[in-house]
């Protein structure tokens, strides 16, 4: 048995369902680690040659012959060094989340997935059957077992591997991006470690698909549980690290980067899926609405951050009802991050709505339907603006206001990416002082005043919803852990308030199912990972 072994965790970013460009960019990092890092092994995600999730083109027949003709091309080019790496497997007219290993132009053994996620963001039971046996491979004359992401959240596979005679783990892994995810991995990691006595390797996706982010974090855990490597977060690294079997396992010493705290890494999800949006859906830049208000200006941030000032677009829409310091504030920020910004005023197409509808309202007291009504010329502006310079319109509503309906059906919920979808108001705040502690990019007092949305005379948020810290507190309890209108209120809420506001989550579930897709940072986004019935007689209050 071999006693010293140099392991190169590929954690990469690849493109769902781009087998072409995927299967370039693993035969380069095949080559680097082999040539480059002087490499044994090199170890790739979950998925490796689709990305993940293909979701439904794993059923195209066409797609997973794609998938095999990938696999043979790149076990052509793994001659020098191992190569285990995922791709979905038809097998006897069963499909299967498989990781193989590859060797001197040949597929020497294949792993299947055995526990299968169907929960959140994922469905994966849709499309792949579940395997049981564990896989022993030899590399260097060490027995090495492989899992796939789920199979190490669980006390089972570990087990046969370590019963099998396996002397470490390769796990290779997609698990989405929340606030506090990597934390419960690395606490699962540690579990598994010392319960087999067994190191345990694990290679990470990172990059933005749609509405999940992988955050990366590849790390290696010795039997003992500790952590001892590190490939740090969102960012793409061919990390090589440097293994001892003999007599026991050591990892050579690396250094551990300084790992971030929940809200920088939010903050940093939030870039990487804007970034990762734009940039494989080939968008020329963005363009959203800038108020003047905390929402666009954090959403403006967030963009220039990840696509840079010359690819943003700031437009400001006042109307009749936007106050001067609004105006001054959304100014004072795009030329404070130097990006191209135009003003055009809503009034007029706002009066000749009015002017319009006339006769259709007469009789009928001014409500929301005027305040929605300067939404929705915001939004048929920003919409033309898109369809003539092709540029990806980013709205900018928080999950607060997803929550509750405080936003408006085609006027700011119009738009490709919703920014800001799955993180809550209170949250808002943080991220904008976290984001000006790296350099100046929000106007201060943008953070300080009252948050409005200026549809008419004096208006403030909070004139119909409680306090955001009260409002975003009862909607994490009802939302994310779905505790009952009892539950909430014994933990000190008011009756009637709570009652309000789970009126208001119910009555607007048809809003969110017409929201643009969003990235999820919390435990439990709106969409996949709560699914809730439009039309319901379930009665909770």
């Amino acid at each position: 048995m071999l006693s010293q072994l140099r392991i190169v965790i590929g954690q990469l970013n690849f493109a769902v369902g781009d087998i072409a460009g995927n299967t370039q960019k693993i035969i380069q990092a095949i080559a680097l680690a082999r040539d480059t890092y002087q490499a044994q092994v090199i170890l790739f995600p979950e998925l490796t040659i689709t990305g993940y999730s293909p979701e439904d083109l794993l059923l195209r027949s066409d797609f997973l012959q794609e998938v095999e003709n990938a696999l043979q091309t790149i076990s052509q080019h793994a001659s020098g060094i191992d190569v285990i790496l995922g791709h979905p497997q038809r097998s006897k007219a069963k499909i299967y989340n498989a990781a193989t290993l590859l060797r001197d132009g040949r597929q020497v053994a294949s792993y299947y997935k055995q526990c299968l996620p169907n929960y959140g963001v994922f469905n994966e039971k849709r499309y792949f059957s579940s395997a049981t046996a564990p896989c022993i491979i030899d590399i260097q004359g060490i027995p090495t077992a492989i899992l796939i992401c789920e199979d190490i959240w669980f006390p089972e596979p570990a087990r046969q591997a370590a019963m099998a005679g396996a002397k470490w783990i390769l796990c290779l892994n997609a698990s989405p991006f929340s606030y506090d995810k990597y934390e419960a991995r690395l606490h699962v990691l540690q579990q598994r470690a010392c319960e087999s006595q067994l190191p345990i390797v694990y290679a990470h996706h990172v990059g933005g698909q749609d509405e999940v982010v992988f955050d990366g974090g590849s790390m290696v855990i010795d039997e003992q549980g500790q952590l001892c490597a590190h490939a740090g977060f969102f960012h793409e690294a061919l990390f090589p690290v440097d293994l001892t079997f003999s007599p026991t396992f050591k990892v050579t010493a690396t250094p551990i980067p300084c790992l971030s705290s929940p809200l920088e890494r939010i903050y940093q999800a939030l870039v990487l899926a804007v970034k990762n949006y734009v940039n494989k859906n080939s968008f020329p830049g963005v363009l959203l609405g800038l108020s003047g208000g905390i929402d666009s200006a954090l959403t403006l941030a967030i963009a220039v951050d990840a696509l840079g000032k010359d690819k943003v677009h700031a437009v400001l829409l006042p109307s009749r009802f936007t106050s001067p310091l609004s105006i001054d504030l959304a100014l004072q920020q795009a030329q404070l991050l130097g990006i191209q910004h135009s003003t055009i005023g809503i009034d007029q197409n706002f009066q000749s709505f009015l002017d319009t509808l006339a006769p259709m309202f007469a009789g009928k007291a001014e409500d929301t339907t005027e305040e929605n009504l300067q939404s929705r010329c915001r939004g048929m502006i920003l919409m033309a603006l898109s369809n003539k310079t092709g540029k990806l319109v980013l709205t900018t509503g928080n999950k607060s206001e997803m929550a509750v309906g405080y936003a408006t059906l085609y006027g700011d919920m119009a738009g490709g990416f919703a920014v800001l979808k799955d993180v809550w108001k209170t949250t808002v705040f943080e991220l904008a002082h976290y984001r000006n502690q790296l350099g100046l990019a929000i106007p201060h007092e943008v953070i300080t005043r009252p948050p409005t949305a200026e549809l008419k005379a004096n208006q403030t948020d909070q004139d119909s919803l409680p306090p955001y810290s009260e409002l975003d507190e009862i909607l994490k309890r009802y939302i994310e852990q779905d505790q009952s209108i009892q539950q909430i209120c014994a933990a000190g809420y008011d009756v009637a308030v709570v009652k309000k506001v789970v009126r208001l989550v119910k009555l607007n579930e048809y809003k969110r199912r017409q929201c643009a897709p969003g990235p999820k940072v919390t435990n439990r986004a709106f969409g996949r990972e709560r699914r809730y019935p439009i039309t319901s007689g379930f009665v909770d209050f």
